[in-house]
């Protein structure tokens, strides 16, 4: 009787005979920070209902397969996606499709999926051929509007809203654009060998003032190189800036270390990672009135603390955590820094740059800054507001980071 016991136990654990697709190595090729879309930001309830959406995302690694993780992340009851396609696009700026490159999503073999309340949801594998840098539409079909909105809306990126179900549609009828994301969390590829690296902060690494469609942020300009590079080609770049984003505070979205664990920590193939965080924190301490130097002192030490935590976290992950030094902003007529603020920016870049913290340091305060006004950034690398670079700048940040960095 045990034996038989045994041997049926034996049978439900076996696997079924070409019942799974084979594992693969999965790397996330393309990501953004999810958070709840402000009311300017949000679509109307009429725009989602029995509605399309035609997403646009650009990878940095290729592959032959790959998978779209969906979010309900911020979701307050569960959503329903009843048809989801993938495909290149024919102009990155349109909603129209390369012909022949379509393809459906399934869930599970379905063509439907229900993602719980605060839940992110994978796609099957699906074969489809995408090099390096190609730009994807992802098209989703809702039913009815999501209870709470999911998404990024620092896209940069033309999102399309057509009426119906037009997830197979080669192009869009009666389509609106619109600069965001929804309900899209990631693309992962099947990557042997491959790896990447998060790019980890507020508005300067999600590309506030970078034109729509572009994608010259500084993290893309380093998956560009990357890519040229015929030695580290295989290693992608993922952005997970949001903008207005604090280490100890929420803001627009979730403050850094309340999603620390899912940005950084939970994409897969992630291997290096780096930081640029702080400026809103300083910015936003005197905004609105002076502190006194005891407040400056704890203020200062919460922000390092919490840069201790990101190190112990990542060095757990075996994550090579990378830190970028805090850019001078002392022209911005937003923050309006006083000469504590700026004490504040220097003792923590001198912590940010003293050895045995961060496993590498890129200093963006040396290459940024003004040399006749170092509080200040540079008039060559200055959008115009003394907070965030222009195009310019970005491309001299993303030059700026040695390849060398993520060697294999």
């Amino acid at each position: 009787m045990r034996r038989a016991r045994f041997a049926l136990a034996l049978a439900f654990l076996a696997p079924v005979a070409g019942s799974a697709a084979p594992a693969g190595h999965w790397v996330a090729s393309w990501a953004s920070a999810q958070q709840v879309p402000e009311p300017q930001n949000s679509l109307a309830e009429a725009d989602w209902t029995d509605a399309t959406l035609r997403e646009h995302v650009r990878l940095s690694l290729g592959g032959t397969r790959l998978r779209v993780r969906l979010s309900n992340l911020f979701g307050t009851q569960p959503l329903v996606i009843d048809a989801a396609t993938i495909a290149r696009t024919a102009d990155p700026a349109g909603d129209a499709i390369e012909p022949g490159s379509m393809r459906p999503l399934t869930f599970a073999g379905a063509t439907e999926v229900t993602i719980p309340a605060g839940a992110d949801y994978l796609s099957d594998p699906v074969a489809v051929d995408t090099p390096p840098l190609t730009t994807l539409a992802i098209s989703l079909h809702f039913p009815h509007a999501p209870a709470r909105q999911t998404g990024h809306p620092g896209s940069r990126a033309t999102t399309w809203v057509a009426p119906g179900n037009q997830s197979m549609a080669p192009s869009l009828q009666r389509a609106k654009g619109v600069e965001h994301w929804y309900q899209l969390a990631s693309v992962e590829v099947d990557a042997p060998g491959a790896a990447s690296v998060v790019a980890f902060g507020d508005s300067i690494t999600d590309g506030h003032g970078v034109g729509t469609d572009r994608d010259t942020r500084w993290p893309d300009v380093l998956a560009w190189r990357l890519q040229v590079s015929s030695a580290i080609r295989a290693v992608g770049v993922l952005n997970f800036g949001i903008g207005g984003n604090r280490l100890l505070l929420d803001g627009l979205g979730p403050n850094a270390l309340a999603r620390f664990d899912r940005d950084m920590l939970g994409p897969p193939g992630v291997r290096w990672a780096i930081v640029l965080e702080g400026v809103n924190d300083l910015g936003t301490f005197t905004r609105d009135a002076p502190q006194s130097p005891a407040a400056h002192q704890a203020h200062v030490q919460r922000m390092l603390a919490a840069f201790a935590q990101m190190e112990a976290r990542a060095r757990a992950h075996g994550i090579f955590l990378i830190g970028g030094t805090i850019m001078p902003f002392g022209a911005s007529g937003y923050y309006h820094p006083d000469a504590a603020t700026e004490a504040d920016r220097q003792a923590i870049n001198r912590w940010i740059r003293a050895p045995g913290h961060f496993d590498a340091v890129i200093d963006f305060d040396a290459l940024m800054r003004d040399p006749a006004h170092p509080d200040r950034l540079s008039p060559k690398f200055d959008s115009g507001d003394g907070l965030h670079p222009s195009e310019a700048g970005y491309r001299a940040m993303g030059e700026a980071i040695p390849l060398r960095l993520f060697a294999h």
